[in-house]
């Protein structure tokens, strides 16, 4: 991992927007909430105890602007102290952005990625047959879906079609049909951060990064702000069977958010997250480089929806929860052998970037080679009472 600077995080506004983040303090040997502000990093925990906790109040970005903190250092040397390999134990370092929130993703919200986890299933996990079946679901059903609402009498009526040619799928079932696909990616306060290693399983040879939009939602139901994810993926599990995509889908460092959250205010809001071109950018040890975007302006079901589809009467969330809104990208470019298609390598650097959240920058490890997860919910609760802040 090469050294981060403030350009590798902060938005294209700077600190204009109301930013937050979570860092961790060698002194307090737990985690700080805090505000990111132009004049530096300032510790507001003693006010919100977790992100959790301010994602809860009526209007979080002025109940943010309304408290001063204590100030913990500048951006720049706390950003520098983040990465694994060069982390001093002794200084403040980032992590991921959320904490108590329960951690859900939305699948297939997009045609293009509907289509390639159409492929995958038909493949097996097999990237060597990929490319031919790729050729026969396209002539098929198109490759241009987008205009399709889910649910609808139209959609409902491609369905029948796909079934009268035996061409339907279980994808094709949640990506058209009235049933969203929101799943749990991974358990509470299990993400990691821009800086630090992100996992994927030692025994999977074909899989990618999802560059994702990740809404941050209250117990209530509303959303308040954004920041960006990595829904890391693993085809080969996933397409032998859709029963393993827990194991596709959750593993050690698997799950990565950040920058920071940026709450709505008058500077960033709902509408604009609907607008967001989200860019992918891989680098790997052998000078590959895969270059991909996600629109959430072609997202098949809008924001909104997917929320509504995640709490409500059926389920409750009471520290929220955070959810990524699924991707369009979907990697066909082949990196070794023609028709083999993408996957990741050891140490690969991946940069998901938006213009009005910054850079999510992490390095590709195996889960069993990064940092081990063991700051749980337990060891959070007996950290901030020791702290006397709750």
């Amino acid at each position: 991992m090469t050294t981060l600077t403030v350009k590798d995080l902060l938005p294209e506004d700077g600190t204009r927007g109301t930013l937050v983040g979570r860092v961790w303090l060698p002194q307090a040997n737990g985690p700080a909430v805090v505000a990111v502000r132009g004049d530096g990093v300032f510790d507001v925990t003693a006010k919100f105890p977790t992100v959790s906790a301010l994602c809860e109040e009526d209007n979080p970005a002025k109940a943010l602007a309304a408290t001063k903190g204590e100030r913990i250092g500048d951006l720049e040397a706390i950003v520098a102290n983040t990465p694994p390999d060069q982390r001093d134990p002794k200084k403040p370092w980032l992590l991921a952005p959320v904490d108590l929130q329960t951690l859900k993703a939305a699948g297939v919200t997009f045609a293009i990625s509907m289509l390639e986890r159409v492929i995958e299933e038909r493949a097996k996990g097999n990237p060597a047959s990929a490319e031919a079946i790729r050729k026969e679901v396209t002539r098929l059903i198109g490759d241009d879906l987008s205009k399709l609402k889910p649910g609808s009498d139209k959609a409902m009526h491609l369905k029948q079609v796909l079934i009268d040619q035996n061409a339907w799928s279980q994808y094709l079932e949640v990506g058209i049909g009235p049933d969203a696909e929101v799943f749990t990616k991974a358990p509470t306060l299990s993400s990691v951060g821009t800086g630090m290693d992100a996992g994927l399983h030692p025994k999977s040879t074909w899989n990618n990064p999802e560059p994702e939009l990740v809404l941050f939602v209250s117990s209530r139901g509303t959303i308040v702000g954004g920041a960006l994810g990595n829904d890391v993926n693993l085809r080969d599990f996933e397409g032998r069977s859709a029963l393993l995509l827990s194991k596709a889908k959750d593993n050690n460092a698997s799950c990565s958010i950040g920058p920071l959250l940026r709450l709505f205010d008058d500077s960033f809001t709902l509408d604009d997250a609907r607008k967001l071109d989200i860019s992918l950018n891989v680098k790997g040890q052998d000078g590959f480089v895969l270059d991909g975007h996600s629109s959430i302006s072609m997202i098949s079901r809008d924001p909104t929806d997917l929320v509504e589809q995640t709490i409500g009467k059926v389920h409750q969330y009471p520290d929220g929860f955070v959810l990524f809104l699924g991707t369009m990208f979907a990697p066909v470019k082949d990196r070794d052998a023609p028709g083999q298609g993408f996957t990741h390598k050891r140490d690969d650097i991946v940069t998901i970037s938006a213009p009005q959240l910054g850079k999510l920058v992490n390095r590709m490890r195996t889960s069993d080679e990064c940092e081990p997860w063991t700051f749980g919910i337990g060891a959070l609760m007996k950290n901030l009472a020791q702290r006397k802040l709750i």
